[in-house]
């Protein structure tokens, strides 16, 4: 049997351009936010880096406000030691149930000093970037759940003039609703008094249909994953315009929100 080759040591040099570095801690249902991530997130521009926290459904308010002790430590395992210039925590309805500020706080034990920003407070950045107050809310949910976000979207100035839901409990079925439901579910929401639509959820595909939807209805759609992705680019300095997932991209930052959550 011949002797093992010894290892021979080489010379390497290390990069000096590391480019933006972008965080975004998933539960581990989601079937969705890194598909969207990567049509959304130019990757000449920015790294994404994700780690994905436990959660078990259905998806009630109490069983969101569950994973809350682990936070801390599943944000302490996005890439250790290395600067990131914002983190994203994918999910809508946690956000809510647990609170912003209570997110913040968590994730910032495992991410000192690293800009936080959530679904929900995302929306609201992005509905102040377009200048709209008077929203039509689509969501996947169980009533019980859907209903606290419409509580703090009224409570952060918006008006939720419409409330529509699909009443499902599980993340995986929601990542599974055709694009014509959801489609079709806008339009029953729309009227005079509605300006503009929020697709809730990071689970849905709702980044699929948004400018199907802007042509249809001739409003602007926000939805969770896309709010997150321009507001993780914004807050990375990052200026590109994916193009067919609406009017947002065209927007920038408004000046209030461009460190992160706020309350």
């Amino acid at each position: 049997m011949a002797s093992p080759v010894e290892s021979e040591r080489l010379d390497c040099r290390l990069r000096e351009d590391d480019p933006v570095r972008l965080g975004a801690m998933l539960l581990s249902t989601d079937m969705t936010f890194e598909r969207d991530a990567a049509r959304l997130i130019d990757p000449a521009q920015a790294a994404l880096h994700a780690a994905r926290i436990a959660f078990e459904n259905p998806t009630t308010p109490e069983r969101l406000r569950a994973m809350t002790p682990d936070l801390a430590r599943t944000a302490s395992l996005l890439v250790p030691g290395v600067k990131l210039s914002a983190v994203a925590f994918c999910c809508t309805s946690a956000s809510v149930a647990i609170g912003n500020p209570a997110v913040r706080e968590a994730i910032g034990e495992g991410l000192p000093g690293v800009p936080v920003i959530t679904p929900a407070s995302a929306a609201i950045a992005g509905f102040a970037a377009l200048g709209v107050k008077r929203v039509a809310m689509l969501t996947p949910y169980l009533p019980d759940t859907a209903a606290p976000l419409a509580a703090y979207f009224n409570d952060q100035g918006l008006e939720v003039m419409r409330n529509g839901a699909f009443g499902l409990e599980d993340d995986r079925d929601m990542a599974r609703i055709d694009d014509e439901s959801i489609i079709e579910g806008a339009a029953a929401l729309d009227g005079a008094e509605v300006e503009a639509f929020f697709l809730s959820c990071t689970s849905l595909r709702g980044v699929d249909v948004i400018d199907r939807i802007e042509a249809r209805l001739g409003k602007p759609v926000v939805t969770s994953n896309q709010a997150l992705c321009w507001a993780l680019q914004r807050m990375g300095g990052l200026t590109g315009r994916p193009d067919g997932y609406g009017r947002l991209f065209d927007c920038d930052m408004p000046a209030a929100h461009a460190q992160g959550i706020i309350p």
